[in-house]
């Protein structure tokens, strides 16, 4: 992180600015694999708080493998709380035979490509599962909505760039997308925290 934060600083005067305001941003790793993109695809369209509560449900019933979820039927799997459509897709995550050692070593495009051929895995959760999981250092979510709407607060925008936009914009960043990723979560808190002091 000091690396790529200390090469972006030079780079763009703005992440400068925003890392004088933060300090270094955490580097965030998650653990990789099944259960973890399992975790990923639980966590989608509900709270932090309904998705903590769904897989810790999905822990206790030992729904974290894919021979667990292959062989539970829907009444097994909706206990815990999985929608109709989460259930299809932990089953397609599940019979989809990823060998997740060998995405380790692939380029960040082809493990985006994998993740993406599985139903329920789409390609903001395919970033952020190569950026975490697996630590890559230049990918870039430009989906999502907190990176494009700091983005816009630090590079002064009219608007919110959308995805394709943030996608072109990040491109500069490179080598060190993920980091600039962190950098802009890292300031998008400060700035919205900073809104709500009256």
């Amino acid at each position: 992180m000091a690396e790529g934060c200390a090469w972006l600083a030079r780079a763009e005067p703005r992440f400068a600015r925003a890392l004088d305001m933060t300090g270094l941003p955490p580097l965030r790793r998650r653990p990789d694999g099944f259960e973890h993109l399992l975790a990923a695809i639980v966590s989608q369209q509900v709270s932090t708080h309904a998705a903590r509560a769904i897989w810790g449900r999905m822990e206790a019933a030992g729904l974290t493998t894919p021979e667990a979820v292959l062989a539970a039927d829907d009444l097994v799997l909706r206990a815990p709380g999985l929608s109709v459509q989460k259930m299809r897709y932990a089953r397609a995550l599940a019979a989809a035979g990823i060998d997740f050692e060998a995405l380790r070593a692939l380029p960040d495009d082809e493990v985006v490509r994998v993740l993406v051929a599985v139903p329920g895995i789409g390609r903001w959760t395919a970033e952020i599962y190569a950026m975490f999981s697996l630590g890559r250092a230049d990918v870039f979510a430009p989906a999502d909505l907190a990176l494009q709407e700091s983005a816009r607060r630090l590079f002064a925008l009219e608007e919110r760039p959308r995805e394709a936009a943030l996608r072109r914009m990040a491109e500069a960043w490179s080598p060190w997308r993920t980091v600039a990723a962190g950098l802009l979560w890292a300031y998008y808190r400060v700035e919205t925290d900073r809104e709500g002091v009256t």
